[in-house]
């Protein structure tokens, strides 16, 4: 009574019993990805988001957050270097949303711990300039006559 009896052994991944193991390959691997799709995958499945779940669904998802979090990067490191900063800090992360006009749409119902408030003065509160250099030169000639000269 032999168990193996020519066939290969169960779970043995088509290789003949004693074979050498081949190295397994992951699915971010396959994709070209950093993201990792099987744990994805598996949280796909824990979620109960459907019955089931597609193959092409983790590897999918797992692109999108990817692109999503290197663009975030991306445009935090140009704020951190424009603040000549060598770190990424909550500050950099959230003006680079909030001056991102797709990445602030996305994430406009967010808080940031401490990222702060973009710099914004309304301005109705700023100090009138135009108005104080308009109005240099006299309104009335009467009121320069009773003016003394003044002394060089």
């Amino acid at each position: 009574m032999e168990a193996t009896g020519g066939k290969t052994k169960k779970g043995a991944a088509g290789r003949k019993a004693g074979g050498p193991k081949k190295k397994s390959v992951s699915r971010s691997v396959k994709a070209g990805l950093q993201f990792p799709v099987g744990r994805l995958g598996r949280y796909l499945k824990k979620g109960r988001y459907a019955q089931r779940v597609g193959s092409g669904a983790p590897v999918y998802l797992a692109a999108v957050l990817e692109y999503l979090a290197a663009e975030v990067l991306e445009l935090a490191g140009n704020a951190a270097r424009d603040n000549k900063k060598n770190r990424i800090i909550p500050r950099h992360v959230l003006l680079a949303i909030r001056n991102d006009e797709e990445l602030g749409k996305l994430l406009s119902g967010v808080t940031i711990a401490h990222g702060g408030v973009l710099p914004n003065i309304n301005p109705v509160l700023l100090p009138k300039k135009s108005e104080k250099v308009a109005n240099k030169e006299p309104k009335s000639p009467s009121k320069t006559a009773t003016k003394s000269p003044k002394k060089a």
